[in-house]
């Protein structure tokens, strides 16, 4: 496989989560406990998606920016990542998966590792799983999966015995299935998909709401694209973005 690409969603507006001090993407939530430094360091919870990349040996990263963020690169430039950053800028963005296909005409050639800069766990090993399976697998699309706390607030995942992936479900009522996607990679099949399909649902009159990067792969289940799908964690991940999400996570991680 081709050098990887890092690619995070900075776009939204944290409309849920309600007034902060800061983009949540750096909103304070743990410690860090580097070895260059005697005392732990606060620890942004961006930084929790940037060191399972970096552990995975990813060494470029794009972060697609909403206009007016610009807290997020002052606070990676002061950090230091050791990871070589570009940023992409949005004056807006209807949804994640258009946040994501901005940055298309610098990574179509590429394989991308993506992950959402406000969900945050624990275990750094997260992508080098996926990477280790993508060099035995053709796969277009391999989701890492978690186990699902809320259900009923997810997309699930239903996968056979080789991990194929036969079904998302996006926020069932009822379900058995026990896994939800957190972080995915894909190769550049993956993107032409994503960049000619938003293109074509762009152009729908009838088409409303908002579509998430669980639709997408919907649709790419239904296009025949070939996705495995891996578990990479058997905890939970927390999403920031809700207040009941950012005070778990604060109490978590904090004790952690």
């Amino acid at each position: 496989m081709n050098e990887v690409i890092g690619l995070i969603p900075a776009a939204g507006k944290a409309e849920r989560i309600g007034p902060a001090p800061c983009s949540k993407e750096i909103y304070p939530i743990g410690l860090s406990s580097s070895s260059r430094k005697p005392q732990p360091q606060p620890m942004a919870s961006c930084q929790y998606v940037l060191e399972a990349m970096r552990f995975a040996g990813i060494r470029k990263l794009c972060i697609v920016l909403r206009s007016g963020k610009w807290d997020i690169p002052s606070y990676l430039s002061a950090l230091n990542p050791m990871m070589s950053i570009s940023y992409l800028v949005m004056e807006t963005s209807p949804g994640v998966p258009y946040t994501l296909d901005h940055a298309h005409p610098f990574i179509k050639d590429t394989p991308v590792a993506f992950g959402f800069p406000d969900l945050v766990f624990h275990g750094k090993d997260v992508f080098a799983k996926l990477l280790a399976r993508q060099r035995r697998s053709r796969a277009d699309l391999l989701l890492g999966l978690f186990a699902a706390e809320r259900p009923d607030q997810l997309d699930m995942v239903r996968v056979n015995g080789a991990g194929a992936v036969k079904e998302i479900r996006i926020k069932p009522k009822k379900t058995r299935l026990r896994y939800t996607w957190g972080v995915a990679l894909w190769t550049p099949v993956f993107t032409e998909f994503l960049h000619s399909h938003l293109a074509i649902v762009s152009k729908r009159s009838a088409q409303t709401g908002e579509i998430s990067v669980g639709h997408i792969f919907q649709a790419a289940i239904r296009h025949k694209l070939r996705i495995e799908a891996i578990p990479v964690s058997e905890a939970s991940y927390i999403d920031i973005g809700t207040p009941g999400g950012l005070r778990k996570a604060l109490r978590q991680f904090a004790a952690s």
